[in-house]
């Protein structure tokens, strides 16, 4: 038997986690795409569905490439796709993004909102500040 290391933003259509959780993800559920949102994702050939969206991590002026990876998400979600993303561990881009996702959806009003919403869905999210200001100049209203 195997313990999940992913988890539901959506139930049913959104998933978030890390990369070793690829496998036992599609194993498990039914997913049409998987956002790989690392900068140094491997250049493998994979059997599935991924698309590389990467946000450096730990690095300046993010902004476009996490809108970026937030527009796709939310684009792939309203097409009716279910939908993975992660990066390596799954803390702090996947969190970032998962926050974005909950306000482009309007499934929160507020960056804390979202982030709490975020955190009880993956207890082990925590957007680093600098994420923190991407999303703020992103969503200046939120």
């Amino acid at each position: 038997m195997t313990t999940e290391n992913y988890h539901e933003l959506f139930k049913n259509r959104i998933y978030i986690g890390g990369a070793d959780d690829v496998t036992d993800l599609l194993e498990n559920e039914k997913v049409d795409i998987v956002f790989d949102l690392r900068a140094e994702a491997p250049t493998e050939a994979v059997s599935y569905n991924r698309v590389h969206s990467p946000i450096v991590d730990d690095a300046a002026d993010q902004d476009e490439s996490v809108k970026k990876s937030i527009e796709q998400v939310v684009k792939a979600y309203n097409e009716g796709n279910n939908i993975y993303f992660h990066c390596q561990g799954g803390s702090n881009r996947t969190g970032t993004v998962a926050i974005g996702t909950l306000l482009s959806l309007g499934k929160a009003d507020t960056i804390e909102e979202a982030e709490k919403t975020a955190q009880t869905a993956r207890p082990k999210i925590n957007v680093k500040p600098e994420m923190k200001e991407v999303l703020k100049r992103i969503f200046p209203n939120a």
